[in-house]
């Protein structure tokens, strides 16, 4: 093959592999659908808390809110893998002085978003642990439920850790080489 043949080919394979990235946007679409079908079963719950306030007692009210802050715990992290993997992997957003532009966009990259995931993972385990604590006494809250469910959690927050060390790991060793070779 000629130079300037391999040279086309390369450009071409180039090309294509940067396009497949778009790819991925019908996936964000359907993590958007995904979040329409968790805005539903907010409002669905919340209904139902409204009209059974008055039957039910006040640990199946807590229940019923912790339920709601992990719907919108779990809305919250879609967002975040629908604005920051769209942003870090398809194509830039232009919001730029945009009034509702989220602050952590600014400066959000694979690792960045990574720890975010992490940290948003906490939170909603974090959710279900208290549900789990609080249920205590009811059907399906058995010893081994609350021990799995408090390993998953400490897997989660060793994850995390794990995930924010590397970043600073590769964060401090980027920097060092961008030091190096001014």
């Amino acid at each position: 093959m000629s130079e300037p043949s391999r040279a086309r080919y390369q450009n071409t394979l180039g090309s294509l592999i940067f396009l497949s990235r778009w790819l991925q946007a019908p996936l964000y679409v359907g993590l958007i659908v995904a979040q329409g079908v968790y805005v539903y079963h907010f409002l669905v719950e919340l209904i139902h808390l409204l009209t059974e306030a008055a039957h039910i007692d006040e640990k199946q009210i807590m229940l019923t809110v912790l339920g709601l802050i992990d719907v919108v715990m779990i809305a919250n992290l879609l967002i975040m893998v629908i604005v920051g993997g769209y942003e870090t992997f398809v194509s830039r957003l232009r919001l730029e002085g945009h009034p509702d532009e989220p602050e952590w966009l600014s400066h959000v990259n694979a690792g960045v978003l990574k720890v975010k995931l992490a940290t948003a993972l906490i939170g909603i385990s974090s959710i279900h642990l208290l549900k789990t604590f609080i249920g205590i006494g009811l059907p399906g809250t058995t010893p081994e439920v609350v021990l799995w469910q408090v390993v998953v959690h400490l897997t989660f927050v060793a994850s995390a850790l794990l995930l924010a060390w590397t970043d600073r790991i590769s964060s401090t060793t980027a920097l060092t080489t961008r030091g190096r070779a001014h």
